[in-house]
Parts: structure tokens; sequence; C-alpha cells
């Protein structure tokens, strides 16, 4: 039986026009991204998981951040409505490949977020409140979680584009944190593990059923996680990184049941 499922996005064509809110636009190799990209899913597959990879079009230049377009959980998922109006055109895909698996929850105007702020641990969801991401969205996630035991708190995101620039999971109950980019306390309860003060992009991770998957691009990050006895699976991540992406935002992780 497989680890779970991946749901991927292809790499546009036109990654190169996609939304910057913090970095400056900078060249993108489209090839290159794609091959990274293939890479991304390998690893994946590597892992267990099964990847259902979703076709792209040049009208959408960020589809590659599948995370933003929904929030995942055992019980349902929540179809996102992206900060970024360009980005709601991803939506339908999406939202299509999910209804297979999960039933859906959709994010109704005036609430907008995009899933990169919205980060799960255990019973434990944190949105981070950014130009992306509103109470009015937080409000509506709270109703459709509550019922199953989740329990929400709102955080404002400062400094960086998404709350998981900031911090994201490596297990239910230990945490990589940026601590110039978050309230430690925000998390009293958790562990911390802090990324290296020379990678201030470092901590984004992608949580697997048995490794964490993490960009090359930060080993000074990668030996801390390494000395708390966690897999870490490196993959070059350069492309997307341009577009203010990172490992977490190229997949929907659905774990089987």
């Amino acid at each position: 039986m497989p680890a779970g499922i991946a749901i991927t996005r292809a790499v546009s064509a036109a990654l190169g026009d996609c939304e910057l809110t913090h970095f400056e636009r900078v060249p993108i190799d489209v090839e290159l991204a794609r091959a990274q990209h293939r890479e991304y899913e390998q690893v994946l597959r590597e892992a267990g998981y099964l990847v259902e990879h979703l076709e792209s079009t040049n009208e959408m230049p960020d589809s590659v951040f599948v995370e933003d377009i929904a929030v995942v959980f055992d019980e349902l998922a929540i179809i996102t409505r992206p900060g970024a109006a360009s980005r709601r055109i991803e939506t339908a895909a999406v939202a299509g490949a999910l209804a297979r698996h999960r039933p859906l929850h959709v994010i109704e105007a005036p609430g907008i977020v995009d899933g990169g702020d919205v980060l799960v641990a255990g019973k434990q969801v944190f949105v981070g409140l950014s130009t992306r991401t509103n109470d009015h969205a937080a409000v509506q996630m709270t109703r459709v979680l509550q019922p199953h035991g989740y329990k929400l708190r709102e955080v404002v995101v400062h400094d960086c584009l998404h709350l998981k620039s900031a911090v994201t999971a490596l297990s239910d109950d230990l945490l990589l944190v940026n601590p110039a980019w978050i309230d430690r306390e925000t998390f009293d309860g958790f562990s911390l593990v802090e990324v290296d003060p020379e990678e201030p992009m470092a901590a984004n991770a992608l949580r697997l059923d048995d490794r964490i998957l993490y960009s090359a691009s930060f080993p000074r990050t990668a030996a801390r996680l390494e000395r708390r006895g966690l897999r870490v699976e490196r993959v070059a991540a350069s492309e997307v990184a341009k577009a203010e992406g990172a490992v977490t935002c190229c997949s929907l992780i659905l774990r089987s049941l």
C-alpha cells in the first residue's frame, strides 16, 4: 500500500511571470525548473507516494505551487481562494483531483487564503495572516475544522511571503523555524529546530511518511536536522526559489487512510 498520494502540477512555460512580493525578479531557467521538478516527483515516488501530476498552461505561471490551492486533512480538503486573483484560475483542476480522495469545502469571498499560510501539526492548525490570507478565511476554516477536533490559531506573518516560509512541521510536535521571522512563543509546547543564521530561507521542509524532503541549497540547516535523527532527502530547488517557492509549495500530500 502506498504511503499516500502526492498531487503535483507541471511547471508553466510562463513561470518567469510569476507573482512576486518580497523578491526582485530575476531570470528563471524553465527547463532547469522542469528537470528539478521531475527529480522532486521521483523522490516522492521513491518515498512510496503515488504521484498524480496535473498539467498547466501559460495562463497559470504560478501553478507549480499547488500547495497554495488547497489544505488537506485526513477527514477533508479545503479549496482555497488565493490571495493573488491571478491564481484563482488554478482551483478547478486541483478541486477535481482532490474530490476523488476527500470531501471538499470551499473558501468563499471575502475570505482569501494561500495554503502556504496554513501549518498543520497534529490537531493544531496555525493560519498566517499575510498579504495573501485574511481573517475571513480563518473564520471559515475554523467553522469547518472544529467539528473534527482541530484547534486553529491565527499568526501574523511579517518579513516573508507565507507562514511556511518561516516555520514548517517536522513531526506533530517538532517544528523548523526561522526565529527572525516568527515569534517562538506562538509555538509554546512544540520543540523547535532553528535554521542556521546564514540560511534564513531554510525553514521550509516537506514532511513525508519516513523522511524530510529538503532543498539542497541549505546544507547547514540540513545538518542540524540530521543531528536530530531525521532522515533528510535533498533535492535541487533553485529555480522555484526564484519565484518565492520552496519544497512544500510543489505538492499536496494526502496520507493513506
